[in-house]
């Protein structure tokens, strides 16, 4: 079996990151982590109002920039309703459906700062008791979160200060198998984090004097549309979103390449950028393919239609299962990484 320097490494730093709950709209303590990361590679960052983390490796050139972005928010919810049969209602953040969460543990995060766990069922889960157990629609109105408290009605769930804005984040099962693959909720994004992570610092121990200032942006509101649309710099000219490939019947992505998207929902992506890509991939036998997300959006496209004037692209790691229990595997991971080395230090694409 073919081994890939540092494979280990970006394994074990990603499932740090899935590690720490982070649903969008609650995500300092994975920022933190990241800042801290940096910040032991003598790097340089500062946060953005949003709460997003921007770090800067300076170029032979500063009146022309790159900026890449990976997002560390994930899928989640938020308590709706304190329920009077002692369980919760639950609002989603992101887009995804229940039935990806159905029988999934997780945990609610009190104002408070306490956290008590708990199982997302439906109401009608026990087949003795529920003749439409199976056949019941997985909505907001059927499912629950069961907490692991003794609670037999509102009052109680509220003695325990959990509240309506509470934040219900799930557990990401993360298992690293003998044959490569990663298995865990919230890959997306947080592989392409370790990824881009893990690029750092091979450019820090290389000592690599990159050719443009290159600006490494952490969002932490991609899941809900606006993670990465500011806080570009305006010597700005590529910006590229290292996020999910989105596979399924109909995709060429798979798990063992980096996925190139031409297209998603936004429109085609910069043609230039993506031959650039396939060019350096073919150059530096990077396994690759061209794909289209026909229900996807990205960082790039939300700085795109947020009016900036840059060039934009998107890779990442083929995803299995999307927003569900998804699943990678460390060949992607390393023929992502390798692009990306590879591209922060190339000429920029003319325009």
């Amino acid at each position: 079996m073919t081994t890939y320097p540092n494979i280990n490494e970006t394994k074990e730093v990603l499932k740090q990151l899935v590690s720490i709950p982070s649903p969008s709209g609650n995500t300092g303590k994975v920022i933190g982590f990241v800042e801290d990361y940096l910040k032991d590679l003598q790097v340089e960052t500062n946060r953005n109002r949003k709460g997003g983390l921007i770090a800067t490796l300076p170029g032979k050139k500063n009146d022309e920039h790159r900026m890449l972005t990976a997002h560390v928010d994930t899928l989640g919810a938020m308590v709706k309703e304190v329920k009077d049969n002692g369980r919760l209602r639950i609002d989603l953040i992101g887009g995804f459906h229940f039935n990806a969460v159905e029988g999934e543990y997780c945990e609610i995060q009190t104002s408070g700062g306490n956290v008590f766990t708990g199982t997302i069922l439906m109401h009608q889960t026990s087949v003795h008791v529920y003749k439409d157990a199976g056949k019941a629609e997985r909505n907001q109105e059927n499912m629950e979160v069961r907490i692991d408290a003794e609670v037999e009605n509102a009052d109680d769930i509220r003695a325990l200060g959990i509240e309506v804005g509470d934040f219900v984040a799930f557990d990401p099962r993360v298992q690293l198998t003998d044959t490569g693959f990663i298995k865990s909720r919230h890959l997306d994004d947080k592989a392409s984090v370790a990824v881009l992570l893990q690029l750092i610092k091979r450019l820090k121990e290389e000592n690599v004097m990159l050719p443009y200032t290159t600006h490494f942006l952490i969002s932490n509101n991609e899941e809900i549309g606006y993670g990465g649309n500011s806080n570009i710099t305006p010597e700005t000219v590529e910006y590229m979103a290292v996020d999910m490939g989105a596979m399924g019947d109909g995709q060429s992505t798979d798990e063992y390449t980096v996925s190139i998207c031409v297209k998603d929902a936004s429109g085609p992506y910069h043609y230039g950028l993506r031959k650039h890509l396939v060019n350096l991939s073919e150059t530096n036998d990077i396994k690759y393919k061209l794909d289209i997300y026909p229900y996807y959006g990205s960082d790039a496209s939300a700085a795109m239609g947020a009016g900036h004037d840059i060039i934009h692209g998107l890779i990442g790691p083929g995803i299995d299962s999307s927003h569900a229990y998804e699943r990678t595997h460390e060949k992607s991971l390393h023929h992502t990484e390798e692009l990306l080395y590879h591209y922060i230090q190339s000429d920029l694409v003319e325009y």
